[in-house]
């Protein structure tokens, strides 16, 4: 049976400003012998939680026990036990693979033998091997995270904490990922991944479902998800129809979730409600409904007790394109050069009014590349984009002033407040 690797009793951490505690009131155990998936949406608490774990963070109240230790007056015994991975990026760009490697090291002591069967060893378990002469700074977002947890395992700990480690990342490296947490699990370490997305918590031995600082399930996967069984719909062949049927949806007594998929709308009931049927549906012909099997997140939805609203704001204070509209982005033929290497090569699509368009590819694909050139920030090697009927390389500022771009990274200011930023881009964009 395995041992219990950290144990919470009635743990709270409080922050000034903040409505509710970050952390209120957990009592609960963290097992070795598997991942603990450590889930809930931004803003629950799970980074402050895996912050108190390690120690860098003091509790307002409770009491917490790491590896039979105190984190705080056995600080130094705790962090030779546990090895912690942070959610942004804690490696120096402007030095190399070995060089983080070799920082680390330093930091944690590992030298000699030790240290040079280290950097085999992880070099190797992380496919880095043939990179370690590159620049961090230069390495794909998956790179990336192989990097910081091959520095996070630079000493074999007892507990590894990993917090939202997939963010970001493509799903062939994500994959890679899981691979190499699955390994260590087989060798006797415990790990705690943190996520926002459900269906990676899903995939734990043992989840820990957080949301405004409370602790709201903890057990198998599957236990949560066996209770929303018989509660899941797909409303099939509303075809253009969808938006509305999910609207009327939002409406209907008992439906407690609703969202587009695909060519279908999936709805989710209360428990104790009436099944949905093609019936409820009667504005639209052909509609069918369909039982399908529940998801993670349904269960989490239900627990939260939110429902979707019947109309977005946003959506009802937004003018409605005539249907007759042409493209609102066009790119043809584009491509991007940078010396011998190309990021882009002819890419041509074109995107509808009222249109999500999924732009979709690994680290590395071309992606940001093809939205730096739609938006002027780039001057395509050969090619045209357009945006509302705007040439972006010849009508650059009126192009601009007729699209939003956010950008991958976080492009807004730390210092400054919420409101604040809304009022400087405000000013920017007139």
């Amino acid at each position: 049976m395995s041992e219990a690797l950290v144990q919470l009793n009635r743990l709270v951490k409080r922050f000034d400003g903040m409505p509710h505690p970050a952390v209120a009131e957990i009592t609960t155990a963290i097992m070795g012998g598997g991942i603990t998936g450590l889930a809930g949406p931004d803003g629950a608490g799970k980074t402050t939680l895996l912050r108190l774990i390690l120690g860098l963070l003091k509790a307002d109240s409770g009491t917490l026990s790491v590896c039979g230790r105190d984190p705080l007056s056995e600080a130094a015994e705790v962090r030779d036990l546990v090895a912690y991975m942070p959610q942004r990026f804690g490696l120096y760009e402007d030095l190399t693979v070995i060089e983080n490697l070799t920082l680390y090291a330093d930091l944690r002591a590992v030298v000699g033998e030790e240290r040079r069967a280290a950097f085999e060893r992880l070099l190797s378990f992380t496919n880095l091997a043939p990179f370690g002469g590159r620049l961090a700074g230069a390495l794909s977002g998956g790179m990336k995270q192989k990097l910081g947890l091959a520095c996070a395992l630079i000493r074999t700990p007892r507990l590894l904490l990993l917090d939202e480690p997939s963010a970001g990342v493509d799903p062939v490296s994500r994959r890679e990922l899981w691979r190499m947490v699955r390994t260590l699990t087989d060798e006797g370490i415990g790990v705690v991944w943190s996520t926002a997305y459900l269906d990676e918590a899903e995939r734990c031995e043992r989840v820990l479902l957080m949301n405004d600082g409370r602790l709201i399930y903890e057990g198998s996967p599957s236990g949560l998800t066996n209770r929303m069984v018989g509660r899941s719909f797909h409303v099939r062949n509303a075809g253009e129809g969808r938006r509305g049927v999910l609207a009327s949806a939002a409406k209907m007594p008992g439906v407690i979730d609703g969202v587009i998929q695909g060519a279908n709308v999936r709805i989710v009931m209360a428990a104790g409600a009436a099944p949905l049927s093609a019936e409820d549906f009667k504005g639209v012909s052909q509609v069918e409904v369909t039982p399908v099997p529940p998801r993670f997140e349904d269960a989490f939805v239900n627990l939260l007790g939110s429902a979707t609203p019947a109309v977005s704001r946003l959506a009802a204070g937004t003018r409605r394109a005539k249907p007759d509209a042409g493209p609102v982005v066009e790119a043809k033929e584009l491509t991007r050069r940078f010396g011998s290497f190309t990021a882009a090569d002819r890419i041509s699509f074109s995107i509808g009014r009222g249109e999500i368009f999924g732009l979709l590819g690994p680290n590395g694909a071309g992606k940001s590349t093809t939205f730096k050139m739609l938006c002027g920030l780039l001057r395509p090697t050969s090619g045209e984009a357009r945006v509302a009927g705007l040439d972006v390389a010849v009508q650059t500022s009126a192009a601009r002033n007729r699209l939003g771009y956010m950008a991958q990274k976080f492009s807004l200011y730390g210092d400054l407040s919420v409101a604040q930023n809304l009022a400087f881009f405000a000013g920017v964009y007139g």
